[in-house]
């Protein structure tokens, strides 16, 4: 009875599981070996010509690329910040709980409201950034209109959305630790840059983990903030994997193509989270 019982309870979130996960998933994978539908000409088989388009797809490869450069620049600074962020707010100082409010702000902003906030921030001329720099005899900057300089502004303003919410994971994990630890090492004279390397730091590592994988995710599934800033420009500059799958999908209306671009996504997701895994496991320590 209370095998049953037990099955009874996981039996909804099973159904939600399958039904918006998994089915999904599979449906996603069939539909890139077949040709696109239209009303002139059904659908058919078409093996692994989406995925020899999507080789020779010249925006695929630079939107990868982009999404590769905005990983590389976004994940291992928010965390390096997020956890400057906690040790600060872990420590007993004045206005503790305004600071880490202020922290955590950005974190709970719609993103639709934070990608117009920064709208106004690098509008050329007029915007925050813009004139700031006039007070220092700075030219004006097209920010979201120069390629060399719209993924670089882009990595800034997801680092400040994302630093908070991370600080929280770490803040937790902090407070975690046992404080004999740290006192134990003020008595042997250890610094406190060696305590946090040696002892502190390892001790977050299943948190670190945890945040790595978050980032990752995050870094992959951006497309609200493009629909406010840049639309992908100027010539792809700025586009990401999962917003050129929206694009295909929803402006070319190949769902096929967007199908195969998917199934690419998932699988880079899963190889990296595999990897992050593998190359973590020695130098996580659980308590």
């Amino acid at each position: 009875m209370n095998h049953v019982y037990g099955w009874l309870l996981l039996l909804p979130a099973a159904v939600f599981l399958l039904a918006f996960t998994h089915y999904p998933t599979v449906a996603t994978l069939m539909q890139s070996f077949f040709s696109e539908s239209t009303a002139l000409r059904p659908s058919v088989f078409v093996g692994l010509e989406n995925y020899e388009l999507l080789a020779e797809d010249e925006i695929f490869w630079k939107v990868l690329n982009n999404n590769l450069w905005y990983a590389a620049g976004t994940i291992p600074t928010s965390i390096a910040i997020a956890i400057l962020m906690a040790i600060w707010v872990n420590r007993r100082l004045p206005g503790r709980g305004l600071v880490r409010m202020a922290y955590f702000t950005p974190t709970i902003l719609p993103m639709i409201a934070v990608a117009n906030i920064w709208l106004f921030f690098y509008t050329p001329e007029i915007g925050l950034f813009d004139q700031i720099g006039a007070v220092f005899g700075m030219p004006s900057q097209n920010w979201l209109g120069d390629p060399d300089l719209v993924l670089g502004s882009l990595i800034v303003m997801t680092i400040w959305k994302e630093a908070g919410f991370f600080m929280i994971f770490y803040l937790a994990a902090l407070q975690s630790l046992p404080p004999e630890l740290e006192e134990a090492a003020h008595l042997e004279g250890a610094g406190r840059w060696y305590f946090f390397w040696r002892v502190t730091f390892p001790l977050l590592m299943p948190t670190t983990l945890f945040v790595m994988i978050n980032a990752v995710i995050n870094s992959f599934k951006m497309v609200d903030h493009l629909f406010i800033l840049t639309k992908g420009g100027p010539d792809n500059a700025s586009s990401l994997l999962l917003y050129y799958i929206f694009e295909v999908a929803f402006s070319f209306f190949d769902e096929s193509y967007a199908a195969t671009l998917t199934v690419v996504l998932l699988v880079l997701l899963a190889v990296i989270a595999v990897g992050q895994f593998v190359l973590m496991d020695k130098r996580i320590h659980y308590r």
